[in-house]
């Protein structure tokens, strides 16, 4: 059955048992990832991202965490399936690839054996059959030799080839939803170049939607064509890929912005946002980035929780100045 949207997420939140008691870490998330579509989810370390992508794939550990919300997945939801009913999920309808491949992947293991648990887990393949079609999936993924390196184990294989391993994985039963967890972070840039082609590759001859989780906003200008900015477990920006660069409404995905590198300009110095993001616990009640925006107004940013509301092109941003501002994008 085709849907319009592969993954529809709703006021998701997440909260966590800590030391200091429980605290959330993801608030009132909302994420649309439309089919056929890269969608990127993007801001600093310890913003939410990885834990929003672990709630939607069902990976997070029940005893010291709470999900409330939505998640629909082909629109199926799947908040309080049983862990027998994700599993049917995960591989067949939605795939993730991880940031550090080598920690994914088992090395007690061969690759090829690791990919096709996959297949005999969804498609009822034999053994043998799985290991076949495990090379074919290597060889998708421009693995040289795949039938000879289907045998061989992930130490045998540098950092960006079990990448490309867990890529063939990923991909093996078709799922329609594909989550890339900064998958090319520890890669070099000609590694990481070669990466993202292929995932684009891969988009289009098998029509996968991709939730791509980075903060590198070079990666989202190549990958992406919509984009939600994540700060302090709340998105505060969300719009398409050319809307961020030519005319971004939140002052923190302004500062993403100028953060980034110009290597064809010798003038201009890089510039950075001050402080780091709190930690759950020492979030403001108000707007969770006034203490570190140089556009914040004491007595009004520091008043009232601010809430996400629509822009002009369509977006929604959470500022209470957003109308009133003119920040400055790349165009």
């Amino acid at each position: 059955m085709p849907y319009d949207n592969v993954l529809e997420i709703s006021d998701l939140s997440v909260d966590f048992v800590t030391d200091r008691g429980v605290a959330r870490v993801v608030d009132n998330v909302g994420i649309t990832v439309p089919a056929g579509t890269t969608v990127g989810l993007v801001g600093e370390s310890g913003s939410g991202k990885t834990v929003t992508s672990l709630a939607v794939m069902g990976l997070l550990p029940t005893k010291v965490s709470h999900i409330t919300g939505s998640i629909r997945i082909c629109g199926r939801e799947v908040v309080g399936l049983g862990e027998d009913e994700l599993s049917n999920i995960r591989g067949a309808d939605v795939s993730m690839v991880f940031q550090e491949p080598r920690r994914s992947l088992n090395p007690a293991f061969t690759v090829g054996h690791q990919i096709g648990e996959v297949l005999r887990r969804h498609e009822g393949l034999s053994k043998k059959a799985a290991h076949i079609r495990a090379a074919e999936l290597l060889e998708m993924v421009g693995i040289d030799n795949a039938k000879r390196r289907a045998s061989a184990y992930p130490h045998e294989f540098s950092g960006g080839m079990c990448q490309r391993v867990m890529l063939a994985a990923a991909m093996a039963c078709k799922p329609r939803l594909l989550i890339a967890d900064e998958p090319t972070t520890a890669l070099d840039v000609t590694v990481q170049k070669e990466m993202l082609r292929l995932m684009k590759e891969l988009q289009q001859e098998f029509d996968v939607a991709i939730l791509f989780i980075t903060h590198d906003l070079g990666v989202v200008a190549q990958m992406c064509d919509q984009v939600n900015v994540m700060y302090a477990g709340q998105v505060v920006e969300s719009t398409t890929t050319d809307g961020l660069f030519d005319d971004p409404r939140h002052p923190y995905a302004e500062g993403l912005i100028e953060a980034i590198p110009d290597p064809y300009s010798k003038d201009r110095k890089l510039k950075a946002i001050a402080g780091a993001v709190p930690a759950p616990w020492d979030w403001p009640t108000s707007c969770r980035f006034n203490q570190r925006c140089r556009y914040a107004v004491p007595g009004v940013c520091d008043a009232h929780p601010v809430s996400l509301h629509a822009t002009p092109d369509g977006g929604t941003v959470r500022c209470v100045r957003s109308d009133e501002l003119e920040l400055r994008g790349l165009a």
